[in-house]
């Protein structure tokens, strides 16, 4: 690397590791009978990984998500709780601010969510609770992103 040049960070590398090594559980899930399953585990494995709080969070998104948006199927993407289209697709994900050093949680939308609206629109909200007051809004956009916003 020329001098001043700067690699990875540490957490970057480590979210890489663990994408690959996700992929090549993925590759041996396929070829078992209930991958569906696997799935599921690895993103509960992925909360009990988690500080008590974001658990807490993760844990109120993943109600929200089964719950408001059945489409979704849960799975682990580069180690956070996801959850994907019929295709396989990412359509959201809860990354813990404990992940990269952050102040706080984020939910995340990525292209699969249909939230489209005009030339700029919002793909990641700040979480720090799942409750009475963030709920509707939540669930609210996981119905946009699956296309069944009324």
């Amino acid at each position: 690397m020329a001098s001043g040049e700067q690699g990875f960070s540490k957490e970057e590398r480590a979210a890489m590791k663990e994408r690959a090594a996700e992929l090549r559980a993925e590759a041996k899930r396929q070829k078992s009978a209930d991958k569906a399953a696997a799935d599921l585990q690895a993103v509960l494995d992925a909360h009990a990984a988690m500080t008590e709080e974001e658990r807490a969070v993760a844990q109120g998104l993943h109600a929200l998500v089964l719950e408001h948006a059945p489409v979704l199927a849960p799975k682990t993407w580069y180690g956070f709780p996801s959850y994907a289209d019929a295709d396989g697709k990412i359509v959201v994900f809860f990354q813990p601010g404990s992940k990269f050093g952050g102040r706080y949680s984020t939910m995340g939308f990525q292209d699969a969510a249909q939230l489209d609206d005009g030339d700029m629109w919002p793909t990641s909200y700040a979480l720090a609770s799942v409750d009475e007051t963030t709920s509707p809004a939540i669930v609210a956009l996981l119905k946009k992103a699956t296309g069944q916003a009324e």
